[in-house]
């Protein structure tokens, strides 16, 4: 065999060597065809080549996270939510985009433009998993969809992590997990020193007075977490009680979420709420923020922070809420969280 035929050969053996390493074992795709992969919350896996760049983000907490991981410019289009009156200021505080209105906003948790997402040609998208129909379209289109669901504090760390590895961020998204649960168990540790009698609390939704959570959902956590006891004893996540249930539990303290129309001295002024504890004592509070106060977002350790300073304000005397929140938004935003902080007014 002559030496030209020898090299040929040899050539030949290389090429192939090579090829079957570049090459995955189930198909004629590059090894690295999905480099990125995370299931979702629908249990769906979801593989990208290389980490998202354009991005449709349509809820509002995953686009907070987007910002807390600094993907922001990775995105192109947000929840219609934040173009509404509560979230505005705090988005166009932290991005220039939002404050000139110039990133469209297709859909939100209620309604879904797939001509307008599609049109947008995102490499992914970011949606409630509970937005079927929505999601058979888009993907439909060979769109790669992320479908949320979040019922725990676990969940918003899986849904941190998982933004994290699709956006190329993953580091990022370790910092910011680790930070949120360092401020949990320093937390805990102050708590241990308390003697006090765990309150009872009763949790007021936006829908109105009898609109509560019960103990399976993301509140209760919450008011766990504050050291205190959720007066609902119902396992569904969101519960319509009467007023006789509500008189029975007697709790000590009442939470409102954020609502526009109704405030804590509404609630007080209730006459047929007089005999309830909260009441006679006056310990009706409003968590006034969406933003400030997300539950779904890393940003829950200042929820229970102020719950657990409502409900204990002896044990937590020297707990300094506005501090805590400036160095949260700090940590969480990095040097735009001084603006967020800014433009904050309790």
């Amino acid at each position: 065999m002559g030496y030209r035929t020898k090299a040929f050969l040899y050539f030949l053996i290389l090429i192939v060597i090579i090829t079957s390493f570049g090459c995955s074992t189930t198909g004629d795709k590059p090894f690295d065809a999905f480099a990125i992969s995370v299931t979702d919350f629908r249990g769906k896996e979801i593989s990208l080549a290389k980490p998202a760049t354009r991005i449709v983000c349509l809820i509002e907490s995953g686009l907070s996270g987007l910002y807390m991981l600094q993907a922001e410019n990775q995105v192109i289009a947000v929840p219609s939510a934040v173009y509404d009156e509560g979230l505005f200021s705090r988005y166009a505080a932290l991005d220039d985009r939002i404050k000139n209105k110039q990133l469209p906003a297709p859909g939100n948790w209620d309604f879904v433009s797939i001509e307008n997402i599609v049109a947008l040609q995102p490499d992914l998208v970011i949606i409630w998993s509970s937005q079927t129909e929505s999601i058979q379209s888009i993907e439909a289109h060979g769109i790669p969809v992320y479908g949320v669901f979040l019922e725990s504090f676990s969940d918003v760390y899986k849904e941190i992590e998982d933004l994290g590895k699709l956006t190329g961020k993953s580091q990022r998204a370790d910092s910011i997990i680790a930070y949120t649960k360092s401020e949990i168990i320093s937390f805990k540790k102050q708590q241990k020193s308390s003697n006090e009698k765990k309150k009872s609390v009763y949790f007021m939704w936006s829908q109105g007075l009898l609109s509560t959570a019960g103990t399976t959902s993301t509140v209760n956590e919450l008011i766990e977490l504050a050291g205190a006891i959720n007066s609902c004893t119902f396992s569904q996540e969101h519960v319509t009680i009467n007023k006789e249930r509500l008189l029975d539990w007697n709790p000590d303290v009442m939470v409102m979420w954020h609502n526009p129309s109704l405030k804590p001295g509404d609630i007080i002024a209730l006459p047929e709420l007089k005999q309830v504890s909260a009441i006679q004592n006056k310990q009706v509070f409003e968590l006034s923020s969406v933003f400030m106060y997300d539950l779904w977002t890393l940003k829950f350790p200042n929820s229970v922070k102020t719950i657990a300073k409502w409900c204990y304000p002896d044990t937590f005397a020297d707990l300094d809420l506005k501090e805590e929140q400036h160095k949260m938004l700090i940590e969480l935003y990095g040097k735009r969280g001084g603006r967020l902080m800014d433009e904050w007014q309790e």
